[in-house]
């Protein structure tokens, strides 16, 4: 039998288990993880330089070096499986004062995901960095990790449920410290792998970079996938004492 305060460990912890999963969710599959703010574009010869980039970087055809200078001159988001810059609607766009832009975005296909990083972005003759690679793979494949973990230990909890016994919350709890270290993994090495690549690319003049609301969706799922660990670790210990003291009282 499990008490009131058990129980309501439980529920709250399932609770903030489902907020983090939707979080995580949401982060991952948005592009809003790092944005960049360039400024605006007055002279044609400027504008055409920008529509070829712009054709460059929609290409099918991942170029690091391309899709990176297309993303600081275009006001260009990044995200795990998303990238995207702003293009005009107009085609004398850089004569208007205000001019109407969309975003336009290209996923990375998996084979994209861990394709090799290099010490020059670009240049496939410069030699592989093997800190941006791995990087790049570990925040493509944390946060399905970080899902996957949640997912059995929901599937643990549901067959918990149905036999009425807390014997496999102790590990549920655990599961969710996994999916709460992989969490903040990801956004650690997202954020080591940007600074990496600004490091060795040609950052333009008066282009700013920011963090985006998606990388604090990822950033708050871990902490509450802390807190449901530690509320499901608590039940299963204060449960699996309280049981003990029952039945030594009955020995006795």
């Amino acid at each position: 039998m499990v008490d009131n305060r058990h129980a309501t460990a439980l529920v709250i912890a399932g609770v903030l288990s489902a907020l983090a999963s939707v979080y995580l969710s949401v982060s991952v599959g948005s592009p809003h993880w790092y944005r960049y703010t360039s400024p605006p574009v007055r002279a044609e010869s400027n504008a055409t330089e920008l529509r070829a980039l712009q054709d460059e970087f929609l290409d099918r055809d991942f170029d690091e070096k391309t899709a990176s200078d297309a993303m600081f001159r275009m006001n260009g988001t990044t995200g795990l499986w998303w990238r995207c810059v702003q293009t005009p609607t107009d085609a004398h766009w850089y004569r208007e004062a205000d001019p109407k832009m969309l975003l336009e975005c290209v996923t990375f296909t998996p084979s994209q995901q861990f394709t090799p990083k290099y010490k020059e972005p670009g240049n496939h003759n410069s030699g592989e960095d093997t800190i941006r690679t791995y990087l790049w793979r570990c925040q493509f494949l944390l946060p399905l990790v970080s899902l996957g973990l949640v997912v059995l230990g929901g599937l643990l909890g549901f067959c918990a449920c149905l036999c009425g016994s807390l014997t496999p919350v102790l590990f549920i709890g655990l599961l969710h410290l996994l999916a709460g270290l992989c969490s903040l993994a990801t956004v650690c090495c997202f954020l080591a792998g940007m600074d990496l690549l600004h490091r060795v690319s040609v950052f333009p003049d008066h282009v700013d970079a920011t963090l985006g609301w998606s990388l604090y969706l990822a950033l708050i799922a871990s902490p509450l996938q802390m807190m449901s660990a530690a509320l499901l670790v608590w039940a299963a210990r204060s449960h699996g004492q309280t049981y003990y003291r029952m039945t030594a009282y009955r020995v006795a």
